[in-house]
């Protein structure tokens, strides 16, 4: 593993956005998840750079992008994704998304089709209802002043400090600690908290989570789909991964057994290469505007209604 996943800026709609990019070769996309941003893939994009371009955002009130005031919904990231990749002169692209990145990986595919030559969903949302009870509880009211009280730099250097410990020990909790310490630090910004609350509440509430895929899994079979799961995940359950495997025809299904809900920072070496192997051992998938319509049409059955008799 070598090379740099060296930041670039970019104003998009007199927006800043923030990427990175490492190596060279057909693209590959990473989309993060909330308290997430690019910077934790990198472990991840230097083991495929040798033979990908590996591009991964900041997604918009994340990470070190902008925190506009704005929309916050899976839609909008996912455009803002497609103007980035045009802009870059991307017209295609294998799309992998973790967690919220899942959701808008699958979002980005339902409105720009013929831009995916593959789908990749890692511990993903957007797949069923359960998710942890601090996620849920972080979408009701008042969870502001408690995200203020995490963000603080002492709660974060603090967490830090224990994750370190903890990896010195060799227990793996240590990463999932340092990852959420690191993520907690731009979220000290009080315009990149607003844009957090924004983000989770757009697809999470207190029953849980709120948009759903499941509905329309099936336009995913004529791409390559991979579903990797953390076989330890309590944030998202496994069960989500098996759902959509079985939905999704011809899809591949992969557990992680080191990692929970963060595989490319807790076996970021595993991760990669399974998308290696998925990658080297798939063609890509190619989905026209004229294929849309053949795709819905067989699930979207008609029927004339019948006015009642005057």
């Amino acid at each position: 593993m070598n090379g740099r996943f060296d930041p670039w800026q970019l104003d998009l709609h007199g927006h800043r956005v923030i990427y990175r990019i490492a190596g060279s070769g057909p693209p590959v996309v990473l989309i993060h998840g909330m308290v997430n941003s690019s910077r934790h893939w990198e472990a991840v994009a230097l083991r495929l750079a040798a033979d990908y371009t590996v591009i991964a955002p900041d997604l918009i009130g994340h990470g070190d992008s902008a925190t506009p005031r704005g929309d916050y919904s899976l839609g909008a990231h996912a455009a803002s994704i497609r103007d980035l990749l045009a802009v870059l002169g991307i017209d295609r692209a294998t799309i992998v998304g973790h967690s919220l990145g899942g959701g808008v990986a699958m979002q980005f595919f339902y409105q720009f089709p013929q831009r995916v030559e593959r789908m990749v969903l890692v511990s993903s949302g957007g797949l069923g209802r359960e998710v942890s009870p601090m996620l849920r509880g972080a979408a009701l009211p008042g969870a502001a002043a408690l995200l203020w009280l995490a963000a603080h730099p002492q709660v974060e250097a603090g967490l830090s400090h224990m994750g370190e410990r903890l990896r010195a020990r060799g227990s793996g909790k240590g990463v999932y600690l340092q990852a959420i310490a690191r993520a907690l630090q731009p979220l000290q910004r009080p315009g990149a908290r607003k844009a957090f609350l924004q983000t989770l509440r757009s697809v999470i509430d207190a029953q849980g989570q709120r948009v759903s895929a499941r509905d329309r899994l099936y336009l995913l079979g004529p791409l390559p789909t991979l579903i990797v799961w953390g076989a330890r995940d309590n944030t998202i359950p496994v069960s989500h991964g098996r759902y959509a495997h079985q939905a999704i025809p011809h899809s591949r299904f992969e557990i992680l057994p080191r990692a929970a809900h963060f595989p490319h920072l807790e076996n970021p070496e595993g991760l990669a290469a399974v998308l290696r192997d998925f990658l080297e051992t798939t063609q890509p998938g190619r989905i026209d505007d004229e294929d849309w319509g053949r795709l819905i049409a067989p699930h979207s059955p008609r029927s004339r209604v019948l006015e009642p008799a005057a």
